[in-house]
């Protein structure tokens, strides 16, 4: 029997994303670390980053999920109660949940073999470091064996500049300390400021976690699921949004998930013929996407939101292209340095540039921009003013101060 085709549009992709990125929705009158964990069970991680130009990105976007919690409930889930733990995710540091321990337990028993292809040369280079600073990784872990350090601690270190790419770690040490964390060997277990503490898991990690070592085909069996129920609709090549850049056999893993109709082939009306996916237990919810249900709000989604995290798919989804500005020269950023997107409803209508300045307790927005297919209507201006508003009561800012670079249709809301 042909397996049928489920059609969907453009506006039942973006909405069952925004949907499973829990960005739709009332928020919770009252956050506690229950709401936390609830997220991260569908999302699987936020992006860990620490830049304080506004908030840390991984708080910017809980906060968009669900709404004022209180930052402390974060430290006891990662730090005391240890739910949460501090990983790396592929290719980025996250926050993850302590129950998908084995996930992340099979790939650094692996590691560095499971290191995908898109990983280049660094699966090759991986072998090389570990083999010849075997003497050094001995005793890097014999000196955790007495209690958590920092890296500047290890007799090893010596201070040097960060790579070129400013994104890798500069010194032996912390390139080792990269590569144990990969292997599970260490973990981070504290923070001291934005330097890490780090330990060795089988001190830190609680006495329930599951090390269940599972096979590569039962990782991806797994691994694939989660990803595409945490973006909605996936097309192959955006699974690739959890674990990055570690599936071996992708094309194998989809074939079988189809057969089983764990998940099912998925075209979006109007796009080229490429086949989303979306898994079974997700279909129900595409009947709900056009009906009063569906409550939209306003988000201001980080440089490093899930949502938006990939750049391909943020503009085949909705149309919005996104640049980590950043990381450019000051005369070539269009928008600003630390830029949110605003996400109304199922769109992306904009972004701003602001800037917290502690000091006066003041959240100053150096600039707001609209997308043409931005609505100009007086509701959209209050709930997007209501928003920054909400964002500054949570950043402590006594006073939300606008420059005069706001778009026209908005202005009356936004000053």
């Amino acid at each position: 029997m042909t397996e049928k085709i489920i059609q969907i549009s453009i506006q039942d992709a973006r909405r069952i994303a925004v949907t499973k990125q829990h960005l739709a929705g009332k928020l919770p009158t009252k956050p506690t670390k229950e709401h936390i964990l609830s997220v991260l069970r569908d999302i699987i991680y936020v992006q860990w980053d620490p830049i304080q130009v506004v908030a840390p990105s991984h708080v910017i976007a809980l906060w968009n999920r669900i709404g004022n919690f209180r930052l402390s409930d974060l430290n006891i889930l990662l730090w005391e109660e240890k739910k949460l733990f501090k990983n790396w995710a592929g290719r980025f540091a996250g926050i993850g949940l302590t129950e998908d321990y084995s996930l992340y337990y099979s790939l650094m028993k692996r590691y560095p073999e499971s290191l995908g292809d898109s990983w280049g040369a660094q699966r090759a280079e991986a072998r090389k470091f570990l083999a010849e600073h075997k003497q050094l990784a001995k005793s890097m872990v014999e000196q955790l064996k007495k209690g958590p350090m920092q890296l500047k601690q290890f007799k090893e270190y010596t201070r040097t500049k960060r790579s070129s790419d400013g994104w890798s770690p500069g010194s032996t040490v912390s390139q080792m300390l990269s590569h144990l964390e990969m292997s599970g060997r260490v973990m981070v277990v504290g923070q001291d400021g934005i330097q890490n503490v780090w330990g060795l898991p089988e001190e830190f990690l609680p006495s329930w976690v599951q090390r269940n070592e599972l096979s590569e085909w039962e990782f991806e069996r797994l691994a694939a699921q989660r990803s595409i129920r945490a973006l909605g609709t996936a097309l192959p090549r955006e699974i690739n949004y959890f674990p990055r850049g570690c599936y071996h056999d992708l094309k194998r893993t989809l074939r079988s998930l189809i057969e089983d109709s764990v998940i099912h082939r998925v075209q979006v009306d109007g796009t080229r013929s490429e086949e989303r996916y979306i898994h079974d237990l997700d279909v129900p919810l595409l009947e709900s996407m056009d009906s009063e249900e569906w409550h939209p709000r306003v988000s201001l989604l980080p440089p490093f939101d899930n949502l938006t995290s990939g750049r391909q798919r943020t503009k085949r989804i909705f149309g919005f292209e996104y640049y980590l500005e950043m990381f450019f020269p000051k005369d070539k950023r269009k928008f600003g340095y630390y830029v949110l997107s605003i996400l109304y409803g199922d769109k992306l209508i904009g972004r701003i540039d602001p800037v917290m300045d502690r000091r006066y307790e003041k959240l100053l927005i150096n600039s707001v921009h609209a997308e043409p297919v931005a609505p100009s209507d007086k509701n959209v201006a209050m709930m997007i003013s209501e928003t920054i508003d909400r964002f500054a009561e949570f950043l402590g800012a006594r006073e939300v101060i606008y420059s005069s670079r706001v778009p026209a249709a908005w202005k009356s809301y936004l000053r």
